[in-house]
């Protein structure tokens, strides 16, 4: 029982530290919707310096490596485009309520760091779990996969939403395959489609927060603050899919051999 405890007492040490980046973000974004008492400067790019010094910070006292710096700023371009589509005002599928000087159209650029967090997570737990996997699919398969994923963010408001087929696509490549992590000396495993979905479980936990600070809101909270429907999981899922994968380009994906795992670039 104590083993299990201390065991469990680290793995959320861990994950907290994985969290660091992300759990800075929603922090700043809480304090400053109860009290921002800086006049020349809006609230949305003061959040948008306050993640600059804080990942330069990070990198000069090497809690952040280059290779997760790197993550970040992939996560950032990507996610900016999106936004920009996401934000148009043809589309409006959400908004920015409050003013800003550092932006692009409609997207202040404070949001690229809300994605960049995602990213920076699954990098850093990647690292510090030592993870390894087992009937992992190959390495074109999930490009193609969140290629896919990518495209129907924008294609949906078109033509058909494909998500659904795109999460049946996705049970069919992983639904054999286990991620091994390790907490203390072991590795312990569960089923990597688990693993993503608690994931996303708690990017919807925080969605709500920054909705819930005036970060964003969606049309159906114009009027007032309510809960982000559960519908958006299925969102996060996708995207967090996106997130895992583009990360797995700059990591090791360690597949589990007889035994042992072994370094190895999924082919």
């Amino acid at each position: 029982m104590k083993t299990f405890i201390r065991e469990l007492w680290i793995f959320g040490l861990k994950q907290a530290y994985a969290c660091i980046f992300g759990g800075f973000l929603l922090a700043v974004m809480l304090v400053t919707r109860i009290w921002y008492p800086i006049e020349g400067l809006h609230r949305y790019d003061f959040i948008f310096l306050a993640a600059i010094v804080f990942q330069v910070f990070l990198l000069l006292a090497r809690l952040e490596t280059l290779r997760e710096s790197v993550v970040i700023i992939v996560f950032h371009l990507v996610a900016t485009v999106m936004e920009l589509f996401k934000t148009s005002d043809a589309i409006a599928s959400w908004v920015y309520p409050e003013d800003y000087i550092f932006g692009i159209g409609n997207v202040p650029l404070f949001t690229g760091f809300m994605y960049s967090a995602v990213g920076s997570y699954l990098a850093r737990v990647w690292r510090i779990f030592e993870f390894e996997y087992s009937h992992y699919p190959s390495r074109v398969a999930t490009i193609v996969l969140v290629a896919l994923i990518y495209v129907n963010f924008f294609s949906h408001h078109f033509i058909w939403d494909l998500r659904w087929v795109l999460v049946g696509v996705t049970v069919l490549l992983f639904y054999r395959t286990q991620i091994f992590f390790r907490v203390v000396r072991r590795h312990r495993s569960m089923p990597l489609l688990l693993g993503w979905f608690l994931v996303a479980l708690f990017i919807w936990f925080a969605e709500n927060i920054a909705t819930y600070a005036n970060i964003w809101i969606y049309p159906n909270q114009s009027t007032g603050w309510q809960m982000v429907s559960v519908a958006k999981l299925s969102s996060w899922y996708l995207l967090m899919l996106l997130s895992f994968v583009l990360v797995s380009l700059v990591s090791s994906v360690r597949i589990r051999g007889e035994g042992k795992a072994v370094s190895a670039a999924v082919a």
